[in-house]
């Protein structure tokens, strides 16, 4: 018998490996009410497993094989891979181009579905036999919005500077190679540039804020 083994502990939520199965436990906040607490995580944990079995025909994601909304857990498959936050600088450029393409491209299946990650960060995708698949949708969502897609992007963009920065500028655009399957990609695109324009006038407005005293 294998022993079950806890492989994450993070803000909401603990990750239990069990066998070539993944259960995602949503954890209690004692600093919450009792009752919104336990609404809120069975909520959390509908919504997510709702989101993986939406996209789960995509194959970029792990599948989902149990919801238990009483219990607050979702068991998955066990995805074997590479964690790109780990591993992305360390592969060969060639192959970097190629596994950014490829997060573009499924980020084009996920943004056509109308899903919206939410947390979309290297840490959040696994490189397993040639194909990136995405996890955790904790924080996921259904979304016709150009915004919310723009949003993604910018969220990807902003991972990559800050993890991967020496060469993030490069990276990104072959992510935006790989999204030119969506069909809406010239509208996210002009969005993104809106929304990163907005950033940059509210960074600028703090910086001028006269100081009191």
């Amino acid at each position: 018998m294998v022993k079950d083994e806890i492989i994450g502990i993070g803000a909401e939520a603990i990750l239990i490996k069990e066998n070539n199965h993944l259960i995602k436990r949503r954890i209690k906040k004692g600093y919450r009410n009792e009752i919104l607490d336990l609404m809120l995580r069975k909520l959390r944990t509908r919504k997510e497993g709702k989101i993986l079995e939406k996209i789960s025909k995509l194959k970029i994601s792990p599948e989902i094989l149990n919801m238990n909304e009483q219990e607050k857990t979702i068991e998955m498959d066990f995805i074997k891979g590479e964690k790109l936050s780990d591993y992305l600088d360390k592969y060969p450029k060639k192959t970097v181009f190629k596994i950014c393409k490829k997060i573009g491209k499924n980020l084009a299946k996920l943004h056509s579905l109308n899903i919206i990650h939410g947390d979309l960060t290297t840490s959040n995708m696994i490189f397993s036999e040639n194909n990136v698949f995405f996890i955790d949708f904790g924080l996921g969502y259904e979304s016709q919005r150009i915004e919310d897609k723009a949003v993604d992007l910018r969220l990807l963009k902003q991972a990559l500077n800050s993890r991967h920065f020496l060469n993030s500028r490069l990276f990104f655009n072959k992510v935006l190679e790989g999204y030119k399957d969506y069909k809406d990609r010239e509208k996210v695109i002009i969005q993104l540039n809106k929304v990163e324009n907005r950033g940059r006038y509210k960074q600028k407005q703090l910086r001028q804020k006269p100081k009191r005293g």
